[in-house]
């Protein structure tokens, strides 16, 4: 009986490996080089100007949902501080000096080693989660490189790696853009995900009451990434 449910167990690892080498041969694509040069640069700038990044480098506060509404936030950009709420826990981040950061759990304040991994998951959840918000506005972040590359096609695309901060550096991000330099959306090369060249939409954006604008939705595939109740406001 144990030889035959191993048995089964082998195969179904087997048909696991062999549908992921298939998807793989398929849908991964190599990660471009581009060019790195003041042209890519310049796209950037036109990318940062379409998105009115002075509305948004003035709003001050953020907020949004994530994972299907699990996780919640208020980001004040200009204290640097965030609150984090999922399940029963509250997460008030000081993104300066993380030992400030105050943590409770239904309301409970906690401490010590458990206060400690809650940080570090808080950090790890708006690290990630905020990407997926304001990403178009990092591409000059310290550590970031931009290189340009050129379709057969003629249009230009702007490809971006994070050399250095967040959780995974060396993740990589080619933006497709409008003539006008508007994000349409990305292919994603990181390290989180084995295929590369996996498309996210940027498509559904709100002008927030500051101006800036903010995405409400992402498309991968047949998987929705919802926003929820975006807001930008000073």
């Amino acid at each position: 009986m144990i030889k035959k449910i191993g048995k089964i167990l082998l195969g179904v690892l087997l048909l696991l490996f062999t549908l992921g080498a298939i998807l793989y041969a398929i849908y991964n694509e190599p990660l471009p080089t581009g060019i790195k040069s003041q042209n890519a640069d310049d796209l950037a700038m036109k990318m940062l100007t379409s998105l009115n990044y002075k509305a948004y480098k003035d709003t001050r506060f953020l907020e949004w949902s994530f994972a299907n509404g699990k996780h919640h936030y208020r980001w004040d950009k200009q204290a640097n501080t965030v609150n984090v709420r999922w399940n029963e826990v509250e997460v008030d981040l000081d993104l300066n000096s993380s030992s400030r950061s105050r943590v409770s759990k239904a309301k409970v304040s906690i401490e010590g080693a458990e206060k400690q991994k809650l940080i570090k998951k808080g950090i790890s959840f708006f690290n990630n989660d905020s990407f997926w918000l304001v990403a178009p506005y990092k591409i000059f972040d310290p550590g970031t490189e931009r290189r340009m590359v050129s379709l057969e096609d003629g249009t230009q695309e702007l490809l971006v790696t994070y050399t250095s901060g967040g959780d995974t550096p060396g993740d990589s991000y080619l933006w497709k853009l409008q003539p006008n330099g508007f994000p349409i959306s990305f292919k994603m090369w990181v390290s989180i995900i084995p295929i590369g060249g996996i498309e996210a939409s940027w498509d559904e954006w709100q002008v927030t009451e500051s101006g800036a604008f903010l995405p409400s939705m992402h498309s991968i595939g047949p998987i929705t990434l919802d926003m929820g109740d975006v807001r930008g406001y000073r």
